[in-house]
């Protein structure tokens, strides 16, 4: 029987946060698992860490039943994982009510559903092994409800409601699970706002993260028994005031 590789399945893997935890799981790895819609940019990031890390381009759009599928097969084939990361996401900006159905209704599907189905896959086989990492990456706005976000954000406080009731059940597997709740980054993701009227001067300057300084706070809080990771201390503070105004709505 061969030796086991330490392997990593990480969707949205073509940009931002995905790419950036391919890069820093490859120290970790023997093997990755990238899935994401951009297949161009996967051949690329497979050049990039040759030598590092064995990595499987998987193009798919977990929007969709035959992307989840696609991603299914995947992990089927070259898993079973060590390290599942649920990075995939996109959020359509404005006023709900002003905001096509059918995008709002993607979003859930891909936040939700495509999550809990790649960590119902992935449990059985961490939990055998007794040991495993899932990283489902939420959001600042878990805990901020705001005006031109309220799907987004409702989307992200299911993945932080379901990664402390999930971490709750899976105590004593040796299984860890974090909720990845960043603030604004300097990402591809918060640009795409701009064209739909996001003004990031608004942002005070110290506000703003890298991809790298927001993947490095994920993997060093694996094994600080928190759940819910907050990158930066201002971020932390805007996550508690959020809660506290939720409390005083009571």
């Amino acid at each position: 029987m061969s030796a086991h590789k330490i392997t990593a399945l990480v969707t949205g893997a073509s940009a931002g946060l995905g790419t950036e935890f391919c890069r820093q799981l490859a120290d970790r790895c023997d093997v990755i698992i990238a899935v994401a819609r951009r297949g161009d940019r996967l051949v690329a990031l497979r050049e990039e860490l040759a030598g590092r890390a064995e990595l499987h381009a998987v193009e798919a759009d977990l929007t969709s039943v035959e992307g989840v599928a696609r991603a299914m097969e995947a992990l089927r084939q070259q898993g079973p994982v060590d390290y599942l990361v649920n990075n995939a996401g996109f959020m359509p900006y404005g006023n709900f009510a002003d905001i096509d159905i059918q995008s709002q209704r993607a979003m859930v599907s891909l936040h939700a559903d495509a999550t809990i189905t790649l960590c119902r896959a992935a449990i059985p086989f961490m939990r055998e092994r007794g040991s495993g990492f899932i990283i489902n990456v939420s959001s600042i706005g878990a805990f901020l409800p705001s005006q031109g976000l309220a799907v987004y954000g409702a989307t992200k406080a299911f993945l932080n409601f379901y990664s402390l009731a999930l971490q709750d059940e899976l105590a004593g597997t040796g299984i860890v699970v974090q909720a990845l709740c960043p603030g604004y980054m300097h990402t591809e993701f918060h640009a795409a706002m701009e064209e739909k009227g996001f003004d990031k001067k608004r942002v005070p300057a110290h506000m703003w993260m890298t991809a790298p300084e927001v993947v490095t706070a994920s993997l060093a809080g694996l094994g600080s028994g928190r759940v819910l990771v907050v990158p930066g201390e201002g971020n932390v503070a805007l996550a508690r005031g959020g809660l506290q105004r939720q409390l005083d709505a009571l």
